[in-house]
């Protein structure tokens, strides 16, 4: 969904902190921003999710451009946050006392089961059909095909030219053709 001719009005109205004009952009790009971090297996995705729109709004009197430079922006923020906590998570040494690993457990494991599996058999098939892509494939279809980016956007949100964007794209496709094609079932592990 894209704000089209409101844009102006819409950005115009947040960076006076109207409420609804935020709900508007969050709204319309929240879902998908999400799903780009879901697809990249990004840790706490709602967090990153938050993180991502907490810096939008701390520097949104800094921006410039058009609704389209503002989705490019808000995915290199998205992205960014999400290399942060790809860092972080590196470094990072976790330990749990016994009340903090069951409260833990109660969050992310009680829930609507079927749901739950449904979603992940989804995304189950999406990481097999593109773990054998490189880091940068994946970075270029998730944020074409998931954040629903276009070519320019997609190079504004990765730091890269047009034509490369265009040429990764190219090669990722060619691989995913040929797997499909080769009839390697997302759940077989195995080439054909």
């Amino acid at each position: 969904m894209a704000l089209g001719d409101y844009f102006d009005s819409v950005l115009a109205a947040a960076r006076t902190g109207a409420a609804w004009a935020w709900e508007s952009l969050y709204r319309d790009l929240a879902g998908n921003v999400g799903g780009y971090l879901r697809s990249r297996g990004a840790p706490d995705v709602e967090d990153l999710v938050s993180e991502t729109f907490l810096s939008v709004a701390k520097d949104i009197h800094r921006f410039e451009g058009d609704e389209s430079d503002f989705r490019s922006w808000v995915f290199t923020i998205a992205h960014r946050r999400m290399q942060d906590a790809f860092r972080k998570r590196g470094r990072e040494v976790r330990t749990m006392d016994g009340d903090t690993a069951m409260e833990v457990a109660e969050t992310h494991w009680l829930g609507d089961t079927e749901s739950d599996a449904m979603n992940a058999m989804s995304l189950i098939e999406v990481e097999s059909l593109i773990s054998h892509l490189s880091e940068a494939q994946r970075d270029v279809l998730m944020l074409r095909v998931v954040g629903d980016l276009s070519v320019a956007e997609a190079a504004q949100a990765l730091g890269r030219s047009e034509g490369a964007v265009k040429a990764i794209q190219s090669r990722a496709l060619k691989v995913l053709r040929k797997k499909l094609a080769d009839g390697a079932s997302p759940f077989d592990g195995r080439e054909r």
